[in-house]
């Protein structure tokens, strides 16, 4: 280990001054500058300090331990076709990476996972993050055909949007990496090698590169979807994932706030129209914890729904904090019950 430390300390300056880095806090400056401007501080303090605590803690911490866990399961039908891994190993991985992007940017958490996975087993990490990079494009249709359910459903029209408007492009996004998705499993050479040419012609040789590299990491991870079973059991935890389970915190706040939308059905909706856009936000890259893009987006969701900005930013402050306390303190409990020191991530983190 001693070998490794001093490489991370010498890339930490490099890492903080990349494009990428910068970046990703300019996303944080925007989204706080966009939640917080013209913001009623004194009434959002008053909110927070009213919340009841017994339905946000006593909903919502479970679901996030239930997401860990469920994530976990899901992930050993991808990771079935590189190794057989313990269902405690996949699980413990996913803790790890809620953790690490709290406290990481870019979503590094992603690639820590994968590298904490494969050091537990002696895997290969490459194949194993390409078994992560498939749960991330599972994840993006399933968000993408919950955004037109929530759009078809009336958040279209809540936000002052015509439905065909916007959800037939949802749709339109929604199937099209599930149809490259398709064809890269059937024939993953033939898509390398034809992106390849494609990239090639535009895009620098390092871009070009790292772009065949992640190509080939998700035609590695997609041998893990072996047949109609796994593929059923994968989409079956997703949609119970998304569509039960990571909605109940909001269900949580909402309560634990008092808000009431005048109906269960507009609750439901503004409920979903959280987690949709939560979704989309989160995804960006950003700062660690996602703090910023996060508020702006509850506000961003619950304006439609006539709730006020100082209200929104209160609810975001209560799902996010629980959120970002639960998955933290579960990500390091794992960390130090495994002797998995904090350097250790901070040096395979990307560059």
């Amino acid at each position: 280990m001693s070998g490794v430390q001093p490489k991370a300390g010498r890339g930490w300056v490099r890492r903080m001054l990349s494009p990428r880095m910068l970046l990703s806090f300019a996303v944080t400056a925007v989204a706080l500058w966009f939640a917080l401007r013209d913001l009623d501080f004194g009434e959002v303090w008053v909110s927070i300090r009213r919340a009841n605590l017994v339905p946000l803690l006593g909903l919502s911490v479970p679901a996030h331990l239930v997401n860990i866990w469920l994530r976990g399961l899901r992930w050993r039908h991808l990771t079935e076709a590189v190794e057989t891994i313990p269902r405690g190993t996949l699980v413990r991985g996913q803790a790890v990476g809620f953790m690490a992007n709290n406290v990481f940017p870019l979503r590094v958490g992603e690639v820590l996972r994968a590298w904490y996975v494969a050091r537990e087993t002696n895997a290969s990490g490459a194949q194993i993050f390409g078994t992560v990079i498939v749960e991330r494009v599972v994840d993006a249709i399933v968000m993408l055909g919950l955004a037109a359910l929530v759009l078809g459903f009336g958040g279209a029209k809540a936000a002052g949007l015509e439905t065909r408007t916007v959800l037939l492009p949802l749709l339109a996004l929604a199937l099209a990496p599930l149809a490259f998705v398709l064809l890269l499993r059937v024939a993953p050479g033939r898509v390398i090698r034809l992106g390849s040419r494609i990239w090639d012609r535009v895009l620098p040789e390092a871009a070009s590169a790292r772009l065949t590299t992640a190509l080939h990491h998700l035609a590695d991870g997609l041998r893990g979807l072996q047949g109609g079973v796994s593929l059923a059991w994968v989409t079956g935890y997703s949609l119970f994932l998304w569509l039960v389970v990571s909605v109940v915190p909001f269900w949580a706040t909402f309560w634990a706030l008092d808000i009431d939308l005048g109906s269960t059905s507009r609750l439901v909706l503004a409920s979903y129209a959280l987690l949709m856009w939560v979704g989309a936000a989160v995804a960006i890259p950003s700062a660690p914890g996602f703090f910023g893009p996060y508020h702006a987006a509850c506000w961003f969701a619950l304006g439609p729904f006539g709730v006020s900005k100082e209200l929104s930013i209160a609810l975001g402050t209560l799902a996010h904090g629980v959120y970002w306390l639960t998955t933290t303190l579960c990500g390091l409990l794992v960390v130090r019950s495994r002797a998995t020191p904090l350097p250790d991530l901070d040096a395979v983190a990307p560059e």
